[in-house]
C-alpha cells in the first residue's frame, strides 16, 4: 500500500516572516562603499568604461522585480539614487542594454566545507507569443517561442548554484555536465537528484566521475544496462530494489521526495515573470542568471525550516 503523505510545519515561523519583509526593501541593494564608477583603463585602446559592471548587475535585478522596461528602470534607480543622497550619474538605458549582452552576473553563494547535495530540474520560459488567455480563447499560434532553463539547486539551503539555458528542443540529461562544470573546483558534491528524464547512461557516468551518488528514480518501462562499469551496476541494483519493495518505498527510503524543493525553486523563478524581457539570446542569459541572483539574495534573508508531524 502507499504510505499516507506527511504533514508539514514551519519551526521557525517569526524569523522567516522577517526575512519576507526585508525582501522588499529597496535599500538591501545599494551601499555607498559600492564601486559604482569604473576605474580608467590606462594604456588602452577604445572607449574607457564609466559605470562598473557592479553598477550595471545592480540595476538589472530592479529591472526584473518591477517588469520594467530600461527607460523605467534608469528613472527608478535615478529617483533612489537622489533619495539616498548619493552623487552618482546613472547609465542610460542604452548602456545598460549594451553592457548587458557582455556581463559576466556573479551568483551570490554560500560556501561550505560539507558535501554539496544538488537536485537539478528545468522549465520553460515564454520569449515571445501571445498571452494564456488569447490560448484559452483561439488556440496557439506558431508564433510562440520558448527558452529552457535548467536550474541546480542546494538540497540544504536551497540556493541556486549552476544555471544553464538552451532552446526548446534539448533533452534534460544533456545538461547535467554543463551544470556541474560551474561548481567551484573545491566543491565536494555528495549526491544529485532529479527525475526520471535523468536516468541515462550520460548522466550517470557523469555523475559517477564527481564521486557522487545519483538520486534518480529508472524509467517505468527501463531495462537493465549490459554495462560492466559501476555505475551501471549501481543502477540496475536500484532497478532490482524497486522491483522487490516498490517504486514508492524506494523514493521514501532514497529521500528521493526531497526533488520537491526544487520544484518549488522553479516557481519562485516563475513568480518573476513567465517571459524573458530581453530580445536577443546574450541578453537573455544575463537576465537569466539575474533572477537567480534575486531568488538567492531571498534566500540569504531566511528561509523557512519544516519538520514532519509526529
Amino acid at each position: 500500500m502507499k504510505p499516507p503523505k506527511p504533514r508539514y510545519h514551519t519551526t521557525n515561523w517569526p524569523e522567516y516572516n522577517r526575512s519576507l519583509q526585508a525582501r522588499g526593501d529597496l535599500t538591501i541593494w545599494f551601499s555607498p562603499e559600492l564601486a559604482w564608477h569604473a576605474n580608467e583603463r590606462a594604456g588602452q585602446t577604445g572607449r574607457p568604461t564609466r559605470y562598473s559592471d557592479q553598477a550595471i548587475q545592480i540595476m538589472l535585478p530592479l529591472k526584473v522585480l518591477f517588469q520594467q522596461g530600461l527607460r523605467q528602470m534608469r528613472g527608478l534607480v535615478s529617483s533612489l539614487v537622489r533619495m539616498l543622497g548619493l552623487d552618482w550619474k546613472v547609465p542610460c538605458y542604452s548602456t545598460v542594454s549594451r553592457r548587458q549582452a557582455t556581463l559576466t552576473v556573479q551568483i551570490p553563494v554560500r560556501r561550505s566545507r560539507e558535501p554539496l547535495h544538488l537536485l537539478v530540474d528545468s522549465t520553460g520560459i515564454k520569449i515571445h507569443g501571445e498571452g494564456e488567455w488569447k490560448v484559452k480563447r483561439h488556440g496557439p499560434e506558431y508564433r510562440r517561442g520558448w527558452r529552457k532553463v535548467y536550474l541546480a539547486i542546494s538540497r540544504d539551503t536551497q540556493e541556486i548554484h549552476a544555471v544553464e539555458m538552451t532552446d526548446q528542443r534539448q533533452a534534460d540529461g544533456s545538461q547535467v555536465e554543463a551544470l556541474l562544470s560551474q561548481l567551484p573546483t573545491e566543491t565536494v558534491l555528495g549526491s544529485l537528484g532529479g527525475d526520471g528524464a535523468y536516468d541515462s547512461r550520460r548522466v550517470y557516468r557523469v555523475v559517477h566521475g564527481y564521486g557522487a551518488e545519483l538520486i534518480v528514480p529508472p524509467r517505468k518501462n527501463g531495462k537493465p544496462w549490459q554495462d560492466k562499469a559501476a555505475w551501471a551496476v549501481g543502477r540496475n541494483d536500484k532497478l532490482a530494489a524497486i522491483g522487490r519493495v516498490g517504486r514508492s518505498i524506494w523514493k521514501r527510503w532514497s529521500g528521493y521526495h526531497r526533488r520537491s524543493l526544487v520544484e518549488t525553486a522553479m516557481h519562485r523563478f516563475k513568480r518573476l515573470g513567465d517571459r524573458l524581457l530581453a530580445r536577443k539570446p546574450e541578453r537573455q542569459v544575463a537576465e537569466v542568471h539575474v533572477r537567480c541572483v534575486i531568488l538567492n539574495r531571498f534566500a540569504h534573508f531566511g528561509m523557512p525550516k519544516t519538520v514532519a508531524h509526529a
